[in-house]
């Protein structure tokens, strides 16, 4: 800006302060300003500072000019650089799945087994299958005057359909099993071929089921399963039972609340009991529910629920509601190997000829049946991983059980026209209130499939109501097992378990007394070897120590037992 301006605009503004001081003092008439020519501003021209200032210094240097020169050299050379080749992966040869196989074995004591499986691919999403089952021996156990033999054949078959929002299950099956009341108690040690071939021990089960399961993915209606099955034996005994299982699962926020149904309807009856007095009935109508509500974190599940039910005895008019626990909560210390755990679980259990037949098939056919209810069992421990390949699982656990079932070897009685199972070589199942304290210890090793090694034990300890023992219940149970891979065609297993000592109460003609069933031990060894993918061999090593220990009272089991056999697998 210039100095004339800057001075005109100084004068004008003091003549413009003088005036507004005066207008206070005396008040102006209106005037018109006429404005000649705006004020423009201008913009002085910028000088700019050199970036290399120049230097007035008194030593300065002059740089030496430097000359290069490069002289082009040609090498010889006869090097070929090979070209890449990229490392080859061994990779294993895939394991040739079958739809199919057929096992065909034979052993001493007159054992066979053949086993017979085939599966039909019906469709992408539908499948059907069957499975056959053989095994039987002659007996001929030690000792034993009365025929001993067993057989065991059943034939199963089996629909599944997976659609993409559901999937369906049907099946079915039939079994045929003889077995023989050959546990003669003391007394007949010295009795006359004679007497005993009057004695016709021989009992035959025969049963049927089917049934079906349906699964629902994404929906409140998880999945529902039916069971019905038909049982009878040699004796018109006969028992029918169908059992309904529906499960909902209802996901909150955090939380998922599910509800476990459980109907369950058994029907039964027996042509006579112990004393040739009168036919037994029975029949039972369980209905349960069983809601909870389960909380899932990283480290942290809890479950908290309860189970209702409602049983129906329809043969004594009589109608029962119970409630039950149902508490679950396990969490990680330390990540994967230490996880703590405990619970109180309960329920009702309905007992049936079946599950006691398949537990004991020495029963006569003249049982009481009742339901067992579980009032609470406490159960806590510690399980986890020490690496990879072990894990290990401690547990210690105290129950109440209201009418527990416990087999109790049948009375003699000498009386003529008596059925094979009246001679004291039969037992009953009595039912008491029993308390059951256990620790149950488990450790697991499992370096892929060339060796795996288990070893559990089981220790029990027993107090009832009524009854002076918990009878045929073993205070302790143990057993090792291993399987392993010698070569890539040999392999085999070996397992060794023990049962402690059980009491038992028998009452002959005159006397009624306890007495201990010993404690044993069986050793089991197998090994097979892999001719083809589709053929193999095996052999079979059963109580190897060659004890004829009692399994049950005065029924000895066969020594040492071999079988030897093939397995073919195929497609049709």
């Amino acid at each position: 800006m210039s100095k004339k301006r800057i001075v005109l605009f100084s004068f004008t503004t003091i003549l413009l302060f003088n005036f507004s001081m005066f207008s206070q003092e005396k008040e102006l008439d209106t005037e018109v300003v006429n404005i000649v020519k705006p004020y423009t501003p201008t913009i002085s021209d910028a000088f700019k500072v050199k970036e290399t200032p120049s230097l007035n210094d008194s030593i300065s240097t002059t740089k030496k000019e430097v000359k290069y020169s490069i002289f082009s050299v040609p090498v010889a050379s006869t090097f070929t650089p090979a070209k890449g080749k990229a490392t080859t992966v061994e990779k294993a040869k895939p394991v040739k799945l079958y739809d199919n196989y057929a096992t065909l074995g034979f052993g001493n004591y007159t054992s066979i087994l053949g086993e017979f499986y085939s599966n039909f691919e019906l469709s992408r999403t539908d499948n059907a299958g069957f499975f056959f089952r053989h095994n039987s021996s002659q007996g001929d156990i030690k000792g034993v005057k009365l025929d001993n033999k067993y057989y065991d054949t059943s034939l199963d078959a089996n629909y599944t359909s997976r659609q993409k929002d559901a999937t369906y299950r049907l099946e079915a099956g039939v079994e045929h099993q003889l077995y023989n009341w050959y546990g003669l108690p003391e007394e007949f040690a010295v009795i006359v071929d004679e007497l005993t071939s009057q004695i016709d021990p021989k009992q035959n089960y025969i049963s049927g089921y089917a049934g079906g399961s349906i699964a629902l993915d994404d929906s409140f209606f998880e999945r529902a399963a039916l069971n019905v099955r038909y049982l009878t034996d040699a004796f018109s005994s006969s028992e029918f039972n169908a059992v309904l299982k529906p499960e909902f699962s209802f996901p909150l926020e955090n939380l998922t609340l599910k509800i476990d149904g459980d109907i369950d309807y058994l029907s039964g009856s027996f042509d006579k009991n112990y004393q040739n007095t009168s036919d037994i009935k029975y029949s039972y109508l369980n209905a349960g529910l069983a809601p909870s509500i389960t909380f899932v974190n990283d480290d942290l599940s809890v479950s908290l629920g309860v189970a209702a039910y409602v049983s129906l005895d329809s043969e004594n008019n009589n109608t029962d509601f119970s409630l039950y626990p149902r508490l679950n909560a396990s969490y990680r210390l330390l990540d994967e190997t230490v996880i703590v755990y405990g619970g109180v679980e309960g329920g009702l259990q309905q007992n049936s000829y079946y599950n006691f037949k398949e537990e004991n098939p020495f029963i006569s056919p003249t049982l009481n049946i009742a339901p067992t209810k579980k009032l609470y069992e406490g159960f806590g421990g510690v399980k986890g991983k020490l690496s990879n390949s072990v894990a290990y699982n401690i547990r210690a656990s105290y129950g109440k059980d209201e009418n527990r079932p416990l087999f109790q070897i049948n009375p003699l009685r000498l009386y003529t026209g008596l059925e094979g199972y009246q001679y004291g070589n039969s037992f009953n199942v009595v039912y008491d209130d029993v308390n059951t304290l256990s620790f149950f210890g488990e450790l697991k090793v499992e370096v892929s499939d060339v060796f795996s090694f288990g070893i559990d034990a089981n220790y029990y300890s027993y107090s009832t109501n009524l009854q002076e023992e918990a009878w045929n219940l073993p205070d302790l149970k143990a057993s090792i097992f291993s399987n392993f891979s010698i070569t890539e065609k040999l392999y085999g297993g070996a397992s060794i378990f023990y049962v402690g000592e059980r009491k038992d109460l028998y009452t002959d003609l005159s006397i009624t007394q306890k007495v201990t069933v010993d404690g044993y031990v069986d050793a089991n060894l197998h090994f097979g070897y892999r001719f083809t993918d589709r053929l193999s061999a095996f052999v079979k090593g059963s109580n190897l120590f060659g004890d004829n220990y009692q399994k049950w009272l005065n029924y000895p089991v066969q020594g040492i037992q071999g079988l030897a056999g093939v397995t073919y697998k195929f497609d049709w």
